[in-house]
């Protein structure tokens, strides 16, 4: 059984090596290419100075050089941080500082205009695409270095499979991102269970429609190479376009598709799914926000002879439940539960006592076992409010992880999920803390108050929308104030409108009153 990310990839090459493992913008590699590039890059790593441990952002578009540079990351003995190409430079850079990452694999025009003050922890950077006229304040190294090191084997660097291999930024409630910390351990738990329960098989082919720095592209990843399949990556220019997803998925034959629900509704409304040959998909996966009953129906009729399911789980835990979709109980259920806990998995719920929640009360949904995160890094505070001592097992010391999510248990042992108990939100699968938008708004010079809620929308989750008042009378626009966020926080978290006031309305104790402003109360004077 292995116990480090990088065993599965050496497993595949051993069977067949002369498989395609992942293809992107028309280039692919073979099994046997991706693990000796990967070692080729794993060399560079520590020739550069990499030390086990070290944190590397991944700071380049979906392409093979970005499942090239996960697992040369990862055999050289260092954690991988993906990094989101379209979000703000200022963004970047406060995850490279709050990491204290080592290096870079990116594009170098790209990887210059990071603001040099504030990435000075970096020593090097590895680069593709490389210019003269792109300069930074630290060692350079082109893509094509890598070819002068040993393609046969990896470095060797001692590792367990509780070190960590990657962390995944999400949106945080202070208006600044917190860093997931994700082990071997971690995502082998999910990706065992996904390959037991799905049944990836090395002729199937999977699609990544998610961006790497987003969990979902787990799945995507490591489930093709545990199987010896083949991955497809979905470059942004595609996945934008609904007509062109389709096509994606009928060129290139995917069996294995998993997605937000969102993205499966625009297919269902922008595309005629009927007029594409879709005979080779098997099963579709899909998590990351609720997906609105109406639309599962019509997926299911329009798919009979695929599989659906239903996953759910934070970041924290990647997935930890899921609800294989009952077609004969679909015209009876009015959402979609979220079902039972995966292998070597464990979720209860707690009420508001601090007791077991009985099936049928709501509670927190808690889960145990060895997908929880080791915690927030650099943070010992958050972690400590979220990965917590589990009182409810009094045998010995472990950790539980609590998702803030609250649920019921249904009479037949599946979970429904009832809502959040903080502001966290999802839209278009993202999850996004409406705090970090706020914060984002009351960085301008000229609001004084802000408030971002969200708008239930069943296409994409929630439609985000802020509310801000001004000091002295001061004149913003909705376009001023989106173009001041696009600068701060990434273009999923802008808000679609915002609305400019007097005032906010307030609740008795003087809070702004958020619930009056999301179901579209008084306007302030």
């Amino acid at each position: 059984m292995p116990y480090l990310l990088t065993q599965l990839l050496a497993e595949s090459v051993q069977r067949y090596p002369d498989n395609a493992a992942v293809c992107a913008r028309g280039k692919s590699l073979t099994y046997s290419e991706l693990e000796e590039q990967s070692n080729q890059l794993a060399h560079l790593l520590r020739a550069r100075g990499l030390k086990n441990g070290d944190r590397v952002g991944l700071y380049l578009p979906k392409s093979v050089e970005s499942v090239v540079s996960m697992f040369g990351v990862l055999k050289a003995g260092g954690v991988y941080v993906p990094l989101d190409p379209q979000a703000p430079a200022q963004r970047i850079a406060y995850i490279i500082a709050n990491c204290a990452m080592t290096a870079l694999i990116g594009n170098a025009e790209q990887i210059a205009g990071l603001p040099a003050a504030e990435v000075k922890c970096l020593r090097f950077a590895v680069v593709a695409n490389d210019s003269p006229n792109a300069s930074c304040a630290f060692e350079r190294v082109t893509w094509e270095a890598q070819a002068k090191y040993p393609a046969g084997h990896a470095p060797d660097s001692p590792r367990v499979t509780t070190d960590l291999a990657y962390m995944l930024y999400t949106s945080g409630s202070t208006g600044t991102p917190k860093g997931v910390m994700l082990s071997h351990q971690n995502a082998l738990t999910f990706v065992q269970w996904c390959a037991e329960k799905f049944q990836i098989r090395s002729d199937d082919r999977l699609s990544n429609h998610a961006p790497l720095h987003f969990d979902l592209s787990v799945f995507d990843i490591y489930n093709a190479i545990e199987a010896g399949a083949t991955v497809h990556l979905i470059s942004n220019e595609i996945s934008l376009f609904p007509k062109s997803v389709a096509h994606f998925i009928e060129k290139n034959e995917i069996t294995v598709w998993y997605s937000v629900p969102s993205a499966l509704v625009l297919l269902m409304l922008h595309v005629d799914l009927k007029a594409h040959d879709l005979s080779k998909l098997r099963t579709v996966l899909f998590a990351g926000e609720v997906f609105p009953i109406k639309y599962v129906r019509q997926l299911a009729e329009l798919l009979p002879q695929v599989e659906l399911y239903n996953l759910y789980g934070p970041t924290e835990t990647n997935v930890c439940t899921y609800y294989p979709v009952d077609r004969a109980a679909l015209p009876t259920l009015d959402r979609l539960p979220i079902g039972k806990a995966c292998a070597n998995t464990e979720v209860f719920a707690v009420d508001e006592q601090d007791q077991l929640a009985p099936p049928g009360a709501a509670g927190e949904l808690w889960v145990r076992g060895p997908s929880v995160t080791p915690g927030y890094w650099g943070d010992a505070e958050k972690t400590k409010k979220s990965v917590v001592a589990n009182r409810f097992q009094p045998f010995f010391e472990e950790k539980a992880y609590r998702t803030g999510d609250i649920v019921t248990l249904l009479p037949d042992g599946n979970y429904d999920f009832l809502g959040r108990r903080d502001s966290m939100v999802k839209s278009r699968g993202y999850r996004i803390e409406l705090g970090d938008i706020e914060a984002a708004l009351l960085s301008h010079a000229g609001v004084k108050e802000a408030a971002a809620v969200a708008i239930p929308d069943d296409e994409i989750g929630a439609r985000l929308k802020a509310f801000v008042s001004t000091h002295n009378g001061n004149s913003l626009t909705q376009g001023e104030l989106q173009q001041y966020c696009a600068a701060r926080i990434p273009k999923y978290m802008i808000p679609e409108q915002i609305e400019v006031r007097a005032d906010l309305p307030k609740t008795s104790t003087g809070k702004v009153d958020r619930v009056l402003l999301a179901a579209g109360g008084a306007r302030g004077c």
